[in-house]
């Protein structure tokens, strides 16, 4: 097992990262502050890790919230009844959520943490790639609203990250491939080395060596920690992380929440940012393609839904956080391994990639 530290001063906190984490009760229990815990997890997760969970903690007034999987209930809806778990047990400020699952589960159960009697306790125990290399580390929490993805929540680290490489084992094909968008994106953001191992050693990864998924998860969470420790609360350097972003959360809203996993829309988004970044004169042909034929590689989708316009992207995109004053700001590629802080591009060039990435001649 390898342990990474997100130094946030009084707020910092492990990640534990390697094989059968889930079976090391005390990796749990040293970080539950009393003995009233809610486990929230969903109903895919449930029938595989629950019980192993629920072993470590039979000393515990132990609750467990199950709610039905997929994007399209990170909602403040779904969140009651996490608050109703709660309540109806008299939890207090001492209380521990343990959020058992993946993004979704997270986010949603980080934000109930956030508000609950104004700030208690959270775990984040990641069962998928995505999360564990990207969602589970950082502190960002939040629910999804009709108009607009992660627009509601709070910045609020957990406890710990406990990472268990075995879950991955369970993960089926299109999740897998769903992770390695966010994996691919540190390579592209801060690390060009990484990105040409990542290319070098697709199948491998496809394949679930793990080995190989050992050494994409540690740097990833590498990568993470310390940009979240730089920039907690994204008013600099943590921006970068939202690369493809910006197009990614249209895809997600404009289609439906849930037609499109999350990694599917970012790694859509990032081959358009890639496009942009192109037209400034910042990337060459060599290199959108490089970009677009490892997500092809890493069984990932490249190109725009026909069915959004220009004009609904430019509508959906101007609901970001990184906006200001309605200004759509992006994060774009200087070069493979470097990318700009949020920045504001002439309208034409963004409707040209709009217009022609990914359509039809």
């Amino acid at each position: 097992m390898n342990t990474l530290q997100v130094q946030l001063g009084d707020r910092s906190y492990p990640i534990y990262m390697g094989a059968g984490n889930l079976d090391e009760a005390e990796l749990l229990t040293r970080h539950i502050k009393s003995k009233q815990v809610l486990i929230v997890t969903n109903e895919t997760i449930a029938p595989l890790y629950l019980k192993q969970i629920t072993s470590h903690l039979q000393d515990y007034q132990l609750e467990v919230a199950v709610l039905p999987d997929g994007e399209q209930y990170k909602t403040m809806v779904t969140m009651e009844t996490i608050f109703a778990a709660l309540l109806n047990k008299q939890f207090s400020r001492n209380a521990t959520i343990i959020a058992l699952g993946g993004g979704v589960i997270g986010d949603i159960s980080g934000f109930a943490a956030a508000c609950y009697q104004r700030g208690i306790a959270f775990i984040q125990i990641p069962t998928t790639l995505l999360a564990q290399v990207d969602s589970s580390v950082g502190g960002k929490t939040g629910v999804n609203h009709a108009l607009g993805k992660n627009m509601i929540g709070a910045f609020y680290q957990p406890q710990c990250v406990i990472i268990d490489i075995k879950v991955l084992e369970t993960l089926d094909d299109r999740q897998l491939s769903a992770g390695l968008a966010e994996v691919i994106k540190y390579g592209l953001i801060r690390d060009a080395n990484f990105f040409a191992w990542i290319e070098a050693n697709i199948e491998k990864l496809l394949a679930r060596d793990q080995d190989s998924l050992t050494y994409i998860i540690e740097q990833s969470c590498r990568n993470k920690a310390e940009i979240v420790a730089s920039d907690e609360k994204e008013s600099g350097i943590r921006a970068i992380l939202n690369l493809g972003h910006t197009f990614g959360h249209a895809i997600e809203t404009g289609m439906g929440y849930g037609n499109y996993l999350h990694g599917e829309a970012v790694a859509i988004g990032t081959c358009q940012a890639a496009d942009l970044s192109r037209r400034l004169g910042w990337l060459n042909d060599s290199d959108v393609n490089r970009i677009v034929a490892l997500f092809n590689k890493a069984g990932l989708p490249t190109q725009p839904p026909v069915d959004l316009s220009t004009k609904e992207f430019i509508t959906l995109m101007a609901v970001d956080k990184k906006n200001v004053d309605g200004d759509i700001r992006l994060i774009l590629l200087k070069k493979i391994g470097e990318a700009s802080l949020p920045l504001s591009v002439e309208r034409t060039v963004l409707v040209d990639t709009l217009n022609n990435y990914g359509r039809k001649k």
